[in-house]
This record gives C-alpha cells, structure tokens and sequence, in this order.
C-alpha cells in the first residue's frame, strides 16, 4: 500500500469460537473441513471447551477489544465505525462483507488479530480478505477495497504493554516475599509445525514466526532488565508425527524443576486475548502439572484488554496507510500490510495444508 487512502470503516476480523454447548461441534468441523481431521481428536477439543460450558472467551475478548477502540476512537474525534467479522464463527467475516457495503463502505481498513507472520497468522487473513471480496461479488455488491494493518510484533506500544503485565505478575510474587531471583520468567506462543515455521516469510526471511516470538520476549525482556529466559511453545496438536515447535512448556517445566527452579512467570506472548489456549492449556494443564510438581506458576495477563492496546491498533491505522511513519523497535522484518489480501509477496507464508490442524492463529 503506497498510496495513503482514506479509510471510511475498521474491521477486526478474527478466528472465531463457540459461545455454547451446542456450537462446539460445528465450530470444531468449521475450523477443520477439509484437511482430514479425525473425528476422534475433534472430540478431544471439544472437551477443552466443554470444561467451560461450551464457550471460548474469544468473541467477547474480541468486543472488550472494540469497544475500547471505539472509545480511542472517540477520543481522537474520529467517528470511524467498527466492525467485527470472524473466520470460523458467527459474526462470519463474509456476513460483515455484505454489512460493509449495504452501510456504503468502500475502503476498509482490517485489523487481524495476530501479530505474527505465517500462513494461519498472516497469510490466512489475507485469504479471508479476498472471500470476502469474491463473497461481495457473488450477491452484486460494489466492491470494497480491504487495507491490512501490518502485523504488530515489535510496535513499541505492544512491547510496553507486555512488558507492563510482567511487571504487574512480578509484584504478585513479590507480594508473597519472592523475588526476581528466585523467579523464571518464561515466554511462550503457539506451536505450530516446523514446516510450516520454515515456510513463514520468504526464503530470505528464514523461519520468520519464530524469530519474531524470540524478537519480541528479547524486546520485552530488555524492557525488563531481565538477560536471562526462556522461550518455549505450547497447544500442538496433530498425531506426533510431524514436528512442531518445541520445547513444550509441560515439557519445559519438567526441565525447569528438574533444575531446582520453584517460581515460574509465564507470559503469553504469543496471545493478544485470553482464550482457549490461554484458559486451558496455561490456566489450567500447566498448573495442574506446577502443583504435582510443588512449583508455582503465576501468568503475565495477555495485553488485548487494555486501553493501551486500542490505542495501538488506532495507531496502526495511519501507520499501515503511510499517514505516520511506522514504528518499529525490532530488527526482524515485519510485513502484512497489504491491499485487498494480496499476499507480500508470492512465496510468502505459503501455506503446509496437511499440518495445519487446530491452530488459532495466535490470535
């Protein structure tokens, strides 16, 4: 996006999750269809949502997210609206595309809700751009004209609000008499295969999702003073015999007792909002697996909720448009800013099909 094109409405378009029993089911074959799933690891999902009632706190996440946008938004003197449209589940993005143009939208700026590169964080987005596109085309709409934000990872804003729920989730232990010392702090994002880490980016970008996860705690942990941490995975899925991202963090917090290390801060770096992923895998199996191991766990708040990260994405508004200049505090490549879901560039996050299995998109 050379050109600096007025934006006329914002969409925060997302993964999507069930909000009740009933939905879990279709929700599950909707993320799935298509790339041979058995149905036997659907129903091992399932049970995560189920221990919840059947809701992913995702949806409700993603509206905390835009009301506060909409009250940055209104602080600035903007009246741009906000929509909210999702891969998988309702509100679907392609229902908001209809929405979009019956309100007389043209151009349309999209916020994804990952900050990452790689075909379900990035590359994916821009696929669900151009269905809603085609989507528009199929009912005789006039088109509209989507405009990505660029992925966040290293936006200083991003890095100061993680940096902020460290803080908060250190005086924690500190208000129990531990202190930084005694204490391990530890980063982690979703796993995701290793081929399909090998193909983020381009050729030249090398494994672009992981080097921006290990980019990002280096940043947030520089904000901290903190030289030494640990990076580590979580939430794989598949059969275990293709390879994904490790170490995992049960794994690693076997290690890490192993070591002599009690308190552990976990930050989940890799996650704007606290769902699925978040609720069960940390909130629940890893500290399931911290008392049978007499270690304490403490989790960083993911940064989504916050006034600052509305902020944020208002900034990336202008940023991605070319209105302001972008800003960055990384030295890795950060891409996604693009125009009616053209990829970056063609090789770019191509897509490993048969080992993406249930995988949020970092959202």
């Amino acid at each position: 996006m050379n050109t600096p094109t007025p934006v006329d409405a914002l969409l925060v378009l997302s993964f999507g999750g069930p909000e009740k029993p009933e939905d879990v089911r279709p929700f599950l074959e909707n993320v799935t269809r298509g790339r041979g799933i058995p149905a036997s690891r659907l129903d091992e999902v399932a049970v995560h949502y189920h221990h919840f009632d059947g809701y992913s706190p995702l949806n409700d996440c993603n509206r905390e997210i835009i009301a506060n946008v909409e009250a940055e938004l209104r602080r600035r003197g903007s009246t741009l609206p906000v929509y909210f449209g999702n891969r998988n589940w309702h509100p679907y993005a392609n229902d908001i595309a209809l929405e979009l143009a019956e309100n007389g939208h043209r151009n349309v700026a999209v916020f994804a809700t990952s900050a990452w590169g790689g075909y379900s964080g990035c590359r994916q987005y821009g696929e669900d751009i151009q269905k809603m596109r085609h989507h528009l085309a199929e009912h005789h709409k006039t088109p509209i004209d989507f405009y990505r934000l660029r992925q966040f990872f290293d936006h200083p804003t991003f890095i100061e609000a993680g940096a902020h729920a460290i803080r908060n989730a250190y005086q924690q232990y500190a208000d129990q008499g531990i202190g930084r010392d005694d204490i391990r702090l530890v980063f982690t994002a979703h796993s995701i295969p290793v081929v399909a880490d090998q193909r983020s980016g381009t050729d030249a970008d090398g494994a672009l999702y992981s080097r921006q996860v290990h980019e990002t705690a280096r940043l947030i942990a520089g904000r901290l003073g903190v030289a030494d941490y640990d990076v580590v995975w979580q939430s794989a899925s598949g059969d275990g015999k293709i390879p994904w991202l490790e170490p995992d963090i049960l794994d690693h917090a076997h290690l890490l007792h192993q070591r002599g290390e009690t308190h552990l801060l976990v930050a989940p770096i890799g996650f704007i909002s606290d769902h699925m992923e978040v609720i069960w895998d940390l909130d629940n199996e890893l500290q399931d697996e911290a008392r049978n191991l007499g270690m304490t766990v403490i989790r960083a708040a993911t940064v989504g909720h916050t006034t600052e990260f509305a902020a944020l994405i208002v900034d990336l508004i202008d940023e991605s448009l070319g209105i302001t200049p972008p800003r960055h505090v990384g030295a890795i490549v950060s891409k996604g800013c693009i125009k009616n879901g053209e990829p970056c560039e063609t090789s770019c996050c191509r897509p490993a099909r048969p080992t993406r299995l249930l995988h949020t998109a970092t959202a």
